[in-house]
């Protein structure tokens, strides 16, 4: 059996998670608390990071890297596009979001409201809330931006660039951090790729101690 060892809001995990189920790739989901790791998880991952997904005979690691073995394994159906100018288009992107995004926006508001209390580390750095905040309307003006042109971030079709975005904003969602009345461009973007098959295991996240918005897992917003 296929596993992956992952925490449910990680926006690392639920690109992973995504990717895996948009290609019907059956998993296991193993919650791993990596900020107080056991020796298993270590010799799995010494880097004592998640995700960390045992694919058959495979042990692997780092988000993008599993994203793109999974997709060459099981290129149908595809989330990079053919032509490198296009492949070139979602990877930068996905390092748009998994390095830009994460260090401006994710890291200020999922971690400092949701992880610190989770891994006991005290109590949110009001400074850092403030700034993520603040960044996370720039980055929805830029999506915006991109969707003026295009119907997917990345081009005509769904690739994995959505998938980055889409893992760390329903993150941020779940603890109602989008304002998605900011672009109706946006908004519906997240409509569409939230009624995915794909996304219903991401919907049906819970954390204790933290309840999702009404309309978190509603899509029709």
């Amino acid at each position: 059996m296929n596993r992956l060892f992952h925490v449910p809001l990680s926006p690392f995990c639920r690109k992973v998670r995504l990717s895996l189920a948009e290609k019907k790739i059956e998993v296991e989901l193993v919650e791993e608390r990596y900020w107080d790791p056991e020796p298993d998880f270590l010799r799995r991952n010494p880097a004592g990071k998640v995700p960390v997904l045992k694919l058959g005979s495979m042990t692997l690691a780092e988000s993008t890297a599993i994203c793109e073995l999974i997709e060459e394994l099981h290129p149908e159906p595809p989330l990079l596009p053919r032509a490198p100018e296009a492949r070139y288009e979602v990877r930068r992107l996905v390092a748009w979001f998994d390095d830009k995004f994460h260090h401006e926006v994710t890291s200020k508001l999922l971690y400092e409201r949701v992880n610190k209390k989770v891994m006991g580390r005290g109590y949110p750095d009001s400074k850092n809330v403030k700034s993520g905040a603040q960044r996370i309307k720039y980055h929805l003006d830029y999506m915006a931006w991109l969707l003026d042109k295009r119907r997917w971030l990345a081009g005509d079709v769904l690739t994995l660039a959505d998938f980055a975005a889409a893992a760390h904003l329903s993150s941020l969602d779940y603890i109602s951090d989008v304002d998605w009345n900011r672009s109706a461009n946006v908004k519906e973007w997240y409509a569409k790729i939230k009624s995915r098959p794909a996304f219903r295991s991401i919907l049906a996240d819970a954390v204790p101690g933290f309840l999702p918005p009404p309309h978190y897992a509603d899509l029709d917003f």
